[in-house]
């Protein structure tokens, strides 16, 4: 299946130039913005955890039921992604 060939005019693709640039400039403080939440991201998560351990979590309504520690997943060895 071939594609229709589009033609576009010098302002079209100077105003699709400024776009993207646009948007990457977007992206990468939205990325900083996440990665400086890191530390807080951690604790949040580590709470999480330990308070299902202890707590536990909700299975029907007033039902409650702890996570053992060994259903708990490792901390993988990637950096966290947040996706948006």
């Amino acid at each position: 299946m071939k594609s229709i060939p589009h033609r576009r005019s010098r302002e079209v693709v100077a105003w699709l130039r400024k776009e993207d640039a646009e948007q990457k400039k977007r992206y990468r403080k939205i990325v900083q913005e996440q990665d400086a939440l890191e530390p807080k991201r951690n604790k949040w998560v580590a709470d999480f955890l330990e308070r299902i351990q202890t707590r536990g979590t909700h299975i029907h309504y007033d039902q409650m039921r702890k996570v053992r520690p060994e259903e708990i997943p490792t901390k993988p060895k990637r950096k966290f992604r947040v996706v948006f």
